[in-house]
């Protein structure tokens, strides 16, 4: 290795170090008024939710403490290459404030949140600030070194770290160990600051019990998932043998028949030779039925906008279908998204009462989004055995999320959440 290449790596690392010092200081004295601040807000929103004020206030600070922590995550890996994973659950954009704020106070990385900004107050305060406090402490030791113990002893014991500085001799033993605190600067200073975003790591970062919560959640919605195939093959084949095969059979003996009578009796063999072309049109009809309830042919050709819009025809009641998305979604994203759709456009006609629905669809942050409003007479909710639940379950096989908005007298408002990116 040539000199000018060791001069090079001597200098980046110098420049490292005191990058980092620079980067620890900046971190403590600006992010602890800010740390502060969430704390004491969110303690007083959270006091002022049972007499309702906090209801409105709660999800406005929450989000606050979300954005703080996910800078502080940006910087832990820009700066140190510290991964901590955002994990929040996605809460409907156009959730009332009663729902937001459970949701959020529902959501383990709340209180993640919540128990990160003491720490970082504290702890998280001290292992930032010490890069800095590294490197800048030999300053202090070169000017006792040169003099300065002087003045700073004004007659007394003047102690630099573990070393008591009375006399010439004494100042220059504090340069020494300036020296030594000065290389271990350079050589610490960047891995004090990674300790630094470790700490925050350890208490933003998914625990054990969380990693559990999420198999347990992924067992649930797998099983759901079976179950609902085999509930779906069930009726298939129910639909079939009732419906098609059943028209099949008796259009095979209508022609057995026709055959038969065909020369003895003319007339008879035409009449049941028009009912057989009746039976085929009505078993053709039912296969076609069966094939949109399995997966619509506009929905594999033209997209969930356009199914969904052809959903929407076929309704009793008038609806508006609103669609801005810049993509499409995986075929099983698609089709989840398309049933869970029916499945509460069929609940609103049912049950709400309503003489008009709306139907919005549309992506941003990668979620793709579904709200279905209807002017009825609301009360809707998601209950065991309700419509509202299968289309939970449906939605959990792929992260997916259900809020529901509805107060008595309506209107409501139903949005289904689905992570998917859409190309």
């Amino acid at each position: 290795m040539t000199t000018d290449t060791k001069g090079d790596e001597v200098r980046a690392q110098a420049r490292e170090a005191v990058l980092a010092a620079v980067r620890g200081f900046v971190l403590a004295v600006a992010m602890l008024p800010v740390t502060v601040l969430c704390l004491t807000l969110t303690l007083l929103s959270l006091a002022l939710v049972p007499i309702g004020i906090g209801i409105v206030t709660t999800p406005w600070i929450l989000g606050g403490v979300r954005d703080v922590a996910d800078i502080r995550r940006r910087l832990a890996a820009e700066w140190c290459g510290v991964r901590i994973p955002s994990a929040y659950r996605p809460v409907p954009e156009d959730a009332n404030p009663w729902t937001r704020t459970f949701r959020m106070l529902g959501d383990p990385a709340t209180w993640r949140d919540l128990r990160w900004l003491p720490v970082d107050m504290t702890a998280g305060f001290f292992t930032a600030l010490l890069p800095a406090v590294l490197l800048l402490y030999p300053v202090e030791g070169f000017a006792v070194a040169a003099g300065w113990w002087r003045v700073l002893a004004d007659g007394h014991t003047y102690w630099y770290g573990f070393v008591p500085v009375t006399d010439q001799p004494t100042a220059l033993g504090a340069g020494a160990t300036a020296v030594v605190l000065l290389v271990a600067a350079y050589r610490l200073t960047p891995r004090l600051l990674t300790v630094h975003f470790r700490l925050t790591r350890a208490v933003l970062g998914g625990d054990q019990g969380e990693l559990a919560e999420r198999v347990r959640v992924l067992t649930e919605t797998r099983r759901d998932a079976v179950d609902t195939s085999a509930a779906e093959l069930r009726r298939i084949e129910r639909d079939l043998h009732d419906g098609a095969q059943a028209r099949l059979v008796a259009m095979g003996m209508d022609l057995g028949t026709i055959e038969m009578l065909l020369e003895k009796d003319p007339e008879r063999a035409k009449a049941l030779l028009s009912q057989a072309r009746r039976n085929s049109a009505e078993a053709l009809e039912e296969l076609r039925d069966l094939v949109r309830g399995i997966h619509p042919p506009v929905l594999a050709e033209r997209g969930l906008g356009d199914a969904v819009r052809a959903l929407a025809l076929r309704l009793p009641l008038p609806a508006e279908v609103t669609v801005e998305l810049s993509g499409r979604a995986d075929a099983p994203v698609e089709s989840a998204a398309y049933f869970a759709a029916s499945e509460v456009l069929t609940n609103a006609v049912k049950h709400s009462g309503a003489d008009r629905i709306w139907v919005d669809l549309h992506d941003a942050d990668g979620m793709l989004r579904i709200a279905v409003t209807d002017n009825g007479k609301g009360g809707a909710v998601i209950g065991a055995g309700s419509g509202l639940a299968g289309v939970e379950r449906r939605l959990g096989t792929f992260d997916g999320v259900l809020a529901v908005s509805s107060p008595a007298g309506g209107p409501t408002m139903v949005t289904m959440e689905i992570p998917c990116v859409l190309s």
